[in-house]
């Protein structure tokens, strides 16, 4: 692969690492005093009870909203993961299989937001260009250690 200033793979690096940035970004901008006491899980829970999927109103009232407080770790705590995992490239390929995961939630959720939509429609394309260009190659303890 031809490229400009880098390699290929110091490309795909420095994608890998913005993606982490970007879910540093997210998990830094919530105000997590109002997410652990439930605040982020009732806003959701406002946009699946108006949701035109019934497997999404459904499906947020079996997982979600019973265990307001446990999600609200989970959301957090998951961004958190993310960014330093893609960050530092360690597990780089759970990292962005996650993420990937993650952003295609969010997407779903947040259907009817065209705001929400860009960020979690680029995220979740980075994450399926660092999947398939292995990502972890360059600049990351995975390269390091030998993993993946």
């Amino acid at each position: 692969m031809d490229a400009i200033w880098l390699t290929g793979a110091e490309w795909l690096a420095v994608l890998r690492i913005g993606l982490g940035l970007w879910w540093l970004e997210s998990w830094r901008h919530k105000d997590k005093r109002s997410w652990f006491e439930g605040g982020g899980i009732a806003w959701a829970a406002e946009i699946a009870a108006k949701h035109r999927w019934n497997a999404v109103r459904s499906g947020f009232g079996v997982v979600v909203r019973p265990r307001p407080r446990v999600m609200a770790y989970v959301v957090l705590y998951a961004e958190l993961a993310l960014g330093l995992g893609l960050v530092l490239g360690f597990l780089t390929p759970i990292a962005l299989a996650a993420g990937l995961l993650l952003n295609l939630i969010y997407l779903v959720l947040m259907i009817h937001d065209w705001a929400e939509q860009g960020q979690n429609g680029m995220m979740a394309l980075i994450s399926l260009v660092g999947l398939g260009g292995m990502a972890w190659q360059t600049w990351s303890v995975d390269s390091a250690l030998g993993w993946f």
